[in-house]
């Protein structure tokens, strides 16, 4: 069974799961959000089952399911069938690329007010290829994102496939080396604009970073982000 992790003491839980891509073995992160009305966020949706549904029914009332990137909207479907009264936010470009998820409303740069007081976000407009929105969890400093950064490395905690390390280690040199995704490596679009998005993100201070592929960031976070987006922030 699919075991929640308490990440933050009765406010975040997270999950990971297995995903298949471009021939890879890799692993997806959802994000559990208790919010300060006791409401759930579910922040990028895993594949469910009855066992999930009742380690999630016993934190709370799920009332937000989020997409948040062009490439984490798989198991949005699954999670609005077993929680139908649920509101559904994507992240801009999902409505074109997914017209089969029906949704409520499309993230921006402003919190939904019902969850501005815990959250707050901004809207990464990365190139034609990959979008995602960001978000700040802030009573406890959490940077939560999807392919804005990525760190697999040798300290990985899953099998990494010949494929992936062939791409990690020798083309992309990202092993050991926390990078955003290919996907945005591929072309910034513009940078001006990204660039604000970065820079706000950098100004929330973040204490640790959730992120969607490869082990969790737990110390120096801008230092690390800096570095990872250093062709975009010089």
């Amino acid at each position: 069974m699919d075991q929640l992790t308490e990440y933050i003491k009765d406010q975040i839980w997270i999950l990971e799961y297995p995903v298949r891509f471009a021939g890879m073995d890799l692993f997806g992160r959802m994000s559990i959000i208790k919010l300060s009305n006791d409401d759930l966020l579910i922040h990028d949706p895993a594949r469910i089952d009855q066992a999930l549904k009742q380690q999630i029914d016993a934190l709370g009332e799920v009332k937000f399911i989020l997409a948040p990137g062009s490439y984490h909207h798989l198991f949005v479907t699954d999670f609005q069938q077993i929680y139908p009264q649920a509101e559904t936010f994507i992240c801009p470009g999902l409505e074109q690329k997914r017209p089969d998820i029906s949704f409520d409303w499309i993230l921006g740069n402003q919190p939904d007010p019902r969850w501005a007081d815990d959250l707050d976000q901004v809207f990464v407009h990365g190139s034609k290829h990959i979008w995602e929105v960001a978000f700040l969890h802030k009573p406890s400093q959490t940077l939560i994102l999807v392919d804005l950064l990525e760190n697999i490395g040798d300290d990985y905690q899953h099998k990494a496939g010949w494929l992936l390390q062939f791409w990690w280690k020798l083309v992309l040199r990202m092993w050991n080396n926390p990078k955003a995704a290919p996907e945005y490596q591929m072309g910034w679009g513009d940078k001006q604009l990204v660039r604000q998005g970065f820079q706000q993100i950098l100004d929330w201070n973040a204490q640790r970073i959730i992120l969607q592929h490869g082990e969790l960031i737990e110390g120096d976070v801008n230092q690390v982000l800096t570095r990872a987006w250093v062709k975009v922030l010089k």
